[in-house]
């Protein structure tokens, strides 16, 4: 139950502004991971992560509050953590908890914006020491992946209109 609670209480400080945000979506191909996050630009965030190519019992989400270290035109750095869900992890086991936690994780990474004429597409490097929720043991992994921010278009300074002389 306190684990439930501890979701919630996070979802919720950190689900205020994400209705606001600029969202951006990305894939990590090698790490069959698909991502979702608020908008990446500001001081912090947050991803979550959705295994696929997955049993249905083995699918996680991966909740990642995330800090920006350095951000510049092309290159933002970023470190954060988490911890990973497993929301049906019940299918397999009927007396495991209603939201298994399975672990957590520590994530620093750089999104790279290579395109001069489109830097909202974006290369995503990252490197994620995980450890399950028991402590037991744990796992050095490394994400490569493309990411694709939305944002408003930004408008062009149009020149202003000169007065018509007769």
């Amino acid at each position: 139950m306190k684990r439930v609670l501890f979701v919630l209480m996070l979802l919720l400080l950190l689900g205020q502004e994400k209705l606001r945000a600029q969202a951006s979506v990305g894939y990590y191909p090698w790490s069959s991971l698909l991502t979702v996050s608020t908008n990446a630009k500001r001081a912090i965030w947050l991803d979550t992560r959705m295994q696929t190519n997955s049993l249905f019992s083995s699918l996680s989400i991966d909740l990642l509050p995330m800090i920006n270290l350095k951000r510049g035109e092309i290159a933002q750095w970023y470190i954060g953590g988490g911890l990973r869900l497993n929301p049906l992890y019940r299918i397999a086991d009927s007396d495991a908890d209603l939201i298994t936690i399975d672990g957590y994780s520590v994530n620093v990474g750089v999104r790279i914006s290579p395109l001069p004429m489109n830097r909202r597409i974006m290369l995503a490097l990252e490197l994620n020491p995980y450890v399950k929720d028991k402590f037991d043991s744990g796992v050095l992994k490394s994400h490569f992946g493309i990411v694709y921010a939305f944002g408003k278009k930004k408008k062009t300074d149009a020149a202003p209109e000169q007065p018509v002389s007769p």
